[in-house]
């Protein structure tokens, strides 16, 4: 077994075992220990693990996230996340769009009349300029490039002066702790939108579960409902069921 191999291998195994040992390594790859620990000399610098005292853990934090058109590629959960969502929306409906892929999936969905819909997505908004029977006011700010969505403060302040009935808020990451986003500033844009919304519908894919990020947006009885695409883990589901949060689960 070469070390490509051996690496996809550990890789398995942490995923299962939380941590593997300098010695594990040795037994189950029949390797020295000096090779032991290139391997995982290796699979650090590509920010696979997190050396510890004798051995290796996966990394607790997701510190990547893909730009917004590498992730339009996953699409077939994300379209049926948003399917269930679109059916949640009535006519004459105030809504916010959180920037995301699901949530672009809604507005490309949608076929309801006389909604106003509040977005910081540039994307979004393009797609809603071709409903006649929709209102859209985009929120302004410095334009993010990768993600392509206006944030900063003037967003905030334009948020700071909206109501909604109903919000769509997309995730990058999910523990029992709550919601979790890369950034400070997207983290506040987040809270600022759930602050403005009569009930808050979250969409997150089962990636998205036990995945820690820098900025905690909220916890979770800021949640109204829950879009996801398969049933969530036990921890999360005990949580959903504390907080009195509505969890539809959808498929393919």
């Amino acid at each position: 077994m070469n070390q490509e191999e051996r690496i996809k291998s550990i890789i398995e195994y942490l995923k299962l075992n939380q941590n593997i040992s300098m010695t594990d390594i040795c037994k189950m790859y029949e390797v020295s220990y000096d090779t032991a620990r290139r391997d995982l000399v290796k699979m650090e610098s590509e920010g696979l693990i997190l050396r510890v005292r004798g051995g290796a853990i996966l990394p607790s934090m997701t510190k990547h996230i893909n730009s917004y058109k590498e992730r339009l590629t996953d699409a077939g959960s994300k379209r049926s996340i948003a399917l269930s969502a679109v059916s949640l929306i009535k006519n004459g409906d105030y809504l916010m769009l959180d920037t995301g892929t699901t949530t672009q999936y809604i507005a490309e969905f949608m076929s309801t009349q006389d909604n106003v819909v509040v977005t910081n997505s540039i994307d979004i908004a393009a797609i809603l300029c071709d409903k006649p029977h929709t209102t859209t006011h985009m929120l302004g700010g410095e334009l993010h490039a990768w993600h392509r969505y206006a944030f900063g403060p003037r967003t905030i302040e334009m948020l700071s002066d909206i109501r909604v009935d109903k919000l769509f808020l997309g995730t990058c990451g999910i523990t029992t702790e709550g919601l979790f986003a890369p950034t400070v500033e997207e983290a506040y844009m987040k809270r600022e939108m759930i602050k403005r919304a009569n009930q808050v519908i979250l969409l997150a894919d089962s990636a998205k579960f036990e995945k820690n990020l820098f900025h905690r947006v909220c916890p979770f009885d800021d949640i109204d409902v829950l879009i996801t695409d398969a049933e969530p883990p036990a921890p999360f589901n005990k949580i959903c069921s504390e907080y009195d949060i509505q969890v539809i689960v959808t498929s393919e």
